[in-house]
């Protein structure tokens, strides 16, 4: 999976504490958010500022830390993205969801169809 640049702010990191500790959840709008705040979570989830490339490979086993759902388009079959949403919400689910994703025409990759996932 290659880099990606990004940076999580001070100002954000904290917000995004604050919802946590509220019993919040923490959605990432896209793979390469996901990344980026997976980049910015300490061990125990709390997020810290982060800038620079995430070079994060995201394969089934990986502990998600400070992410609970995300928003992402469908992307294509035996990607390295597709591991990630696996590893996010199991092969099974994702199976499912590709299965019927194709059987009702859904658009794969950029500016295709997107989902909601949660872990």
């Amino acid at each position: 999976m290659h880099p990606e640049w990004g940076s999580v702010g001070a100002e954000t990191a904290s917000a995004l504490n604050a919802v946590r500790r509220a019993g919040g959840r923490i959605v990432a709008v896209g793979s390469t958010s996901l990344r980026l705040l997976e980049s910015a979570a300490a061990g125990d989830g709390a997020l810290r500022p982060f800038s620079g490339e995430t070079a994060l490979f995201i394969t089934p086993g990986y502990r998600f830390r400070a992410v609970d759902a995300m928003l992402t388009n469908f992307h294509l079959p035996r990607s390295t993205l597709f591991m990630l949403v696996c590893a996010f919400c199991g092969l099974d689910v994702m199976r499912r969801a590709y299965s019927h994703a194709i059987k009702s025409n859904y658009r794969f990759y950029s500016y295709g169809d997107a989902c909601l996932l949660f872990r």
